[in-house]
C-alpha cells in the first residue's frame, strides 16, 4: 500500500513536470539598443540633404529606432533651421530634451545640453550607429564624416540669410548648402572647427547626394531620445 502510494505521488509530480510550459527565450536586440538615447543614422535617405524638414528627419530617427527595438523614445533629429517664410528659426539644442545621452554599449555621450556643447563625449569609437557600428571617418573609404547639423558651435541656428540648412532640410539639388560636424572630430587642420562635431564647414556644390559624398558625407544625422 505504501509502496502504491509512494509510486503515485512519483507519477503525478513528474506529469505535472510535463505539463510546466517552456520559458520563452529573451528578446535579442543589437547592443543594448532599449537603453540607447543617441545615434548617428546607418544611413541617409539617399537624397542628399532633402528630409521633409524636420518633420521628416526626425521620423527617420524614429524609424532606425523602432528597426532594433528602441522605438518607444521621442526620436529628434540635431538640426537646426533658419528663418523663412515667416517662420521663426529652431535651434537643434532646443530641441533633443535634457538628456543623458548614451550610446547603444551604454557610453556617456553627455549628461546634459550644457555638456554637449562644452566637453562631451562624442568620438569615432563613441559615434555609433543604431546598430552599434562605428561610422566611417576620415582615412577610411569612403569617409563619411560629415554629419548634418545647420547648426553653431552652440547648437543654435544661424541668423543670417546665407543657405546653410539646405532649404531648412527640403533641397537636393545643387542650390543650397548646410552646414556640418566631423563625428570623429579630424578635419584637414588642427583647428577647432575641423575638430566639431558639429559645426565645422558648409557642404560644397548644393545639397544633392553627390554633393554631400563630395566633402565626406553621406547625408547622416545625430538622433537624440527627447524623452
Amino acid at each position: 500500500m505504501i509502496r502504491t502510494i509512494f509510486g503515485a505521488g512519483i507519477g503525478a509530480a513528474m506529469s505535472a513536470a510535463v505539463l510546466l510550459p517552456a520559458m520563452p527565450a529573451p528578446a535579442q536586440t543589437p547592443g543594448n539598443s532599449t537603453g540607447m538615447s543617441f545615434f548617428i543614422t546607418s544611413v541617409g535617405l539617399g537624397k542628399g540633404a532633402d528630409f521633409g524638414g524636420l518633420e521628416g528627419a526626425d521620423r527617420h530617427c524614429r524609424q532606425l529606432a523602432q528597426a532594433v527595438g528602441a522605438g518607444n523614445r521621442d526620436w529628434k533629429a540635431y538640426l537646426s533651421t533658419q528663418a523663412a517664410d515667416g517662420r521663426p528659426a529652431v535651434n537643434a539644442r532646443d530641441r533633443i530634451g535634457a538628456g543623458p545621452w548614451q550610446n547603444t554599449k551604454g557610453q556617456v555621450i553627455a549628461r546634459n545640453v550644457e555638456d554637449l556643447h562644452a566637453t562631451n563625449g562624442l568620438t569615432k569609437q563613441t559615434g555609433l550607429t543604431e546598430t552599434g557600428e562605428t561610422v566611417k571617418g576620415r582615412g577610411d573609404t569612403p569617409n563619411t564624416h560629415d554629419i548634418l547639423t545647420g547648426s553653431q558651435p552652440d547648437g543654435t541656428a544661424f541668423g543670417d540669410a546665407e543657405d546653410r540648412t539646405c532649404g531648412n532640410w527640403t533641397r537636393s539639388g545643387t542650390e543650397g548648402a548646410a552646414m556640418v560636424g566631423h563625428h570623429d572630430r579630424i578635419g584637414l587642420g588642427d583647428d577647432p572647427p575641423a575638430k566639431s562635431w558639429n559645426s565645422s564647414h558648409l557642404t560644397r556644390g548644393g545639397c544633392s547626394q553627390d554633393a554631400l559624398r563630395s566633402t565626406g558625407g553621406a547625408g547622416l544625422l545625430y538622433c537624440f531620445a527627447a524623452d
